[in-house]
């Protein structure tokens, strides 16, 4: 039966059938076939949130700019930042691209309880992959702490290590160093790429290891596929096979000033099947996004200073596009999550108990105090100069061991320290125990914990010249090998010849006083297990002009470094951190704290560097190098003339 709509409505059926006609093309507008790739709507929009190079920061810290100091930083307030971005979308992506760990007190349980991982876990990460410090404890290290981290039962991130590869044998098989660490990535899942859905769109995450960085785990164990290949098989597997919309690379491999050397740009030009690249390693801070093409390029700088945020969109021609990209700073401004706290406080408990207590300190133990600031940290080691921090350091070495060893103290004629193994520096104020660590944090000894020991070695004077020449020479070639040595006095002209920069070389006590230097005399030197193991490779960075053997006591050249460690208290390492530690605590004290002297306020000409460009200056006191180096010249010179003469004389006999 049909009813009439009164006063010429229209009937029933006809509206039933109009409506019901809506809604099918609002059905076949809106339908989208779920297991084909690119099927996001060009309105929906994805949110990342990305950090990287965290380098274990669970807490605040002090940074210097503008005149000004600023506390920033810390987990607690990073992951009020991401809960308030959640609250804005809640299906946005957290991810982090390595070198999570390594950097403070909190790495000395990397692996006994993998905090860093745990944490992240708490923090509701997504994802992350691994960096070059991830294998600072080499493969034991690092496979003990994946089964802490798994084992605890705590949420924790999915790792994607999409171009680690395991060397094996002519039979196939991984060696024995390494199986623990393969069946530790097995357990925990590491995996060579990862799948996540929101908003129904399906989003590929993979991992990548760079060559610069991973030329920065060399005891790693494992290898590194070419980055670039690896991304284009991986990236091809996801858009062709697994149907994703979006890729996303966590890439620790960098990006640079210098276009030749900026990594991620590269494998961005290479491989316009990634979207985008969160760009870790090299510790940068984009204000804006790199594009490279299609590819969005994000960096949010170091330490948890700030959380990155990149919102995303599909446009007309189903291409990503940037709708937002900010770096929120994490500062004050923003509450701490009381949870993460109470979190990092029983982590803090944890360091006392298993590493502290080994060396009879504790986390904010208060060591001394500085009544001036040092060199902040992103300006140390920029310019080839001396450098006071570098000068504590030194100092701090040798006035342990000379504590250590009493009536017994062999003098040591100089301490080393490159630039490189500096991680921080010192501000004016109280310095805690856990500031000390952070200046020094590098390394593991023998013992599996963390700190690079203390160790003795013996040099010839003419190679503890040489070490000022590696300085002088090899620095503005690579800039993280300039050395800071406590014990020496060398004067160098930046405009002479490479190899013969160093004008003037000469012992020097802390008092000032010089004396000369006896080429064929063995002296004692104390470094860093890093260091001394890194002084052979001299010959091999200055093509075999430059020669430095370390040797044992009695002369004979060092094969096992670990043999020449100093120890204390019978059977623990003296690590360089708490040699640095032990020196704070022995100055004068003032209402019971000690003071960092004014001593240190100011150059001691230990690093004397001209820029002399006088032709006389620049050629006079040449080097055997040098010297061997004119001699060839003026031969070939004269080979030359000879030839020349020659071709004249025939010429004119031709006439």
């Amino acid at each position: 039966m049909e009813i009439n709509i009164p006063k010429g409505g229209i009937t029933i059926t006809k509206l039933l059938l109009r409506i019901c006609s809506i809604l099918i093309i609002i059905a076949l507008v809106t339908s989208v076939d779920g297991s084909k790739g690119n099927s996001a709507s060009p309105e929906e929009s994805i949110t990342i949130l990305f950090t990287h190079d965290l380098h274990d920061n669970f807490l605040p810290f002090e940074v210097r700019r503008n005149q000004g100091k600023y506390t920033v930083g810390g987990y607690a307030r990073l992951y009020s930042a991401i809960k308030e971005q959640r609250e804005k979308d809640p299906d946005a992506v957290l991810v982090d691209a390595g070198d999570f760990a390594m950097g403070t007190l909190f790495q000395t349980i990397y692996a006994s309880d993998s905090p860093g991982l745990r944490m992240m876990g708490q923090m509701g990460y997504d994802a992350t992959t691994l960096g070059n410090h991830e294998f600072d404890f080499r493969a034991r290290g690092l496979a003990a702490s994946l089964r802490a981290a798994k084992d605890s039962g705590d949420a924790i991130p999915k790792i994607v290590a999409t171009n680690t590869i395991f060397p094996t044998d002519d039979e196939g098989k991984i060696p024995a160093n390494l199986q623990a660490l393969k069946e530790a990535m097995d357990h925990y899942e590491v995996k060579d790429y990862l799948i996540v859905e929101r908003k129904g769109i399906r989003i590929g995450i993979l991992g990548l290891m760079g060559e610069e960085a991973a030329s920065n785990a060399p005891m790693s164990g494992v290898t590194f596929d070419d980055a670039i290949e690896s991304a284009k098989s991986t990236a091809a597997t996801l858009k062709n096979d697994e149907d994703v919309d979006l890729v996303i690379a966590l890439s620790h491999s960098g990006t640079s000033d210098e276009k030749s050397k900026s990594e991620d740009e590269l494998i961005a030009q290479k491989v316009p099947d990634i979207d985008v690249i969160i760009s870790g390693h090299s510790h940068t801070m984009l204000k804006e996004p790199i594009l490279v093409g299609n590819t969005i390029i994000g960096s949010s700088g170091e330490y948890g200073e700030h959380l990155g945020v990149l919102n995303i969109s599909l446009d007309v021609n189903k291409k990503w596009k940037v709708n937002e990209y900010k770096l929120i700073v994490i500062d004050d401004t923003l509450p701490l999550d009381p949870t993460t706290s109470e979190t990092i406080e029983k982590y803090k408990q944890l360091i006392q108990e298993k590493y502290l207590r080994h060396f009879d300190m504790e986390f904010d133990e208060v060591l001394a105090y500085s009544p001036f600031d040092f060199t902040p940290f992103s300006e140390i080691g920029i310019e080839l100069k001396e450098e006071p921090l570098g000068n504590l350091i030194g100092d701090s070495f040798i006035h342990t061991v000379r504590e250590l060893e009493g009536n017994d103290y062999e003098p040591i004629a100089a301490a080393v320290m490159p630039y490189g193994n500096i991680r921080d520096s010192f501000g004016k104020g109280d310095i805690t125990v856990s500031n000390v660590f952070n200046v020094n944090s590098l390394g593991i000894g023998p013992d599996e914990i963390s700190g690079y020991p203390l160790l003795n070695i013996y040099l010839t004077g003419k190679e503890l010249k040489t070490v000022a020449e590696v300085d002088a020479s090899i620095t503005p070639i690579m800039d993280e090998v300039q050395l800071y040595v406590a014990g020496l006095s060398y004067t160098l002209n930046t405009n002479r010849f490479i190899f013969n920069k160093v004008t003037d070389v000469r012992l020097q006590d802390f008092d000032g006083t010089k004396e000369e230097i006896d080429d064929h005399k063995l002296y004692r030197v104390v470094a860093g297990l890093y260091s001394a193991q890194m002084l052979p490779y001299v010959n091999e960075k200055s093509f075999g002009i430059l020669s430095i053997v370390p040797k044992t006591k009695e002369g004979t050249p060092v094969t096992n470094f670990e043999d020449q460690i100093i120890y204390m208290n019978g059977n623990q390492e003296v690590k360089e951190w708490y040699a640095i530690a032990n020196y704070l605590k022995s100055f004068d004290k003032i209402d019971g704290v000690p003071q960092i002297p004014v001593y240190y306020e100011q150059m001691k000409n230990r690093k004397v560097v001209e820029h002399n460009s006088n032709l006389f200056a620049v050629l006079k006191s040449p080097n055997r190098i040098i010297v061997t180096a004119y001699a060839i010249l003026l031969a070939f010179v004269g080979i030359v003339v000879l030839i020349i003469t020659l071709i004249v004389k025939r010429r004119r006999r031709k006439k």
